[in-house]
């Protein structure tokens, strides 16, 4: 049986059950949902000094790569592959016409609403709908969906009670969450990737559930926005639902946001200002708004 351990700047994992992968692309597409570090972006080093794995030909055996059971894969995101992506206009296989009408990824706006996390899923999910008013009812259909499952929807998990939580979703000044994504992921059977603008990382919801279908959000911090693929052909219609193989997707995300990232389109949700609109106290960053709320009960929060 082949045992490796995954080491990256966040720690290190055991990756399991790799009895049953045959390639190098295949132990690449497992280290991205151990890390969350695309394919393309990765760097794979092993080995005392560590050598940088060839990893062009993602049809080589295992068994003939330098490697064997125990080992630790040092993987490190190589963001000078961030490019490799999307075609260069140096590129002497490609036209001018072909690199301008190459499709990008781009931001869908929606309103700082409280909501626009579920504004923002059923855009993607629905294939372009924008619909705003719909917030209320995916709201109640997570409350549905926790209600029906107490053992897996505990206070462990919710930070509340089953009760307490289902009360506290379906209003329409509390914000979603990580929670919330991995319902819906698993309702509309979809993973679900939201691209972080501050730390330029893609946290996958549903990426081991074998889904066909995957959507984007991007997200500042406080909001959350939808992403999809544009078209330079006007009647091409926009595409937010992608393959879940589609890593030139992936990588296009990855660029929207270190490009956000360089701009310093996010809020440091350790740092921003934020007042309780229950009884105006004045306070610094998500965790002491959390602990405000575990003390008084309140939850209503603007931003300073």
């Amino acid at each position: 049986m082949l045992r490796l351990r995954c080491k990256t700047r966040e720690g290190t994992q055991l990756l399991q059950g790799l009895t049953d992968l045959s390639s190098t692309g295949e132990l690449q597409d497992r280290i991205a949902g151990v890390t969350g570090i695309p394919a393309p972006l990765q760097r794979i080093m092993v080995g005392f000094p560590p050598s940088t794995l060839d990893l062009t030909d993602q049809k080589v055996a295992l068994k003939n790569l330098p490697m064997k059971s125990g080992d630790t894969l040092i993987v490190e995101e190589d963001k000078s592959k961030l490019k490799t992506g999307l075609p260069s206009v140096s590129d002497p296989v490609l036209s001018d016409s072909t690199v301008k009408t190459q499709p990008t990824i781009v931001r869908r706006v929606v309103p700082a609403d409280n909501s626009c996390l579920f504004t923002s899923i059923y855009y993607v999910v629905e294939g372009g709908v924008y619909d705003p008013a719909y917030a209320p009812e995916m709201r109640n259909l997570i409350a549905e969906i926790v209600a029906s499952d107490p053992t897996s929807y505990c206070e462990a998990v919710l930070g509340k009670s089953n009760e307490e939580y289902c009360t506290w979703i379906r209003r329409e000044d509390t914000w979603g969450g990580a929670i919330e994504v991995s319902i819906l992921s698993k309702f509309y059977q979809c993973e679900i990737c939201v691209v972080d603008t501050q730390t330029v990382r893609i946290d996958r919801f549903g990426e081991d559930a074998g889904y066909t279908k995957r959507v984007f959000l991007i997200y500042d911090g406080i909001h959350y926005d939808p992403l999809q693929r544009q078209f330079a052909e006007p009647d091409m219609p926009l595409m937010t639902i992608f393959s879940s193989s589609d890593d030139g997707a992936l990588v296009q995300a990855l660029e929207l946001a270190d490009d956000a990232r360089k701009k310093r389109q996010f809020t440091d949700v350790n740092q921003f200002a934020l007042r309780c609109m229950v009884c105006q106290k004045g306070l610094t960053g998500q965790s002491a708004a959390r602990d405000h709320a575990k003390e008084t009960g309140h939850t209503n929060f603007g931003e300073v």
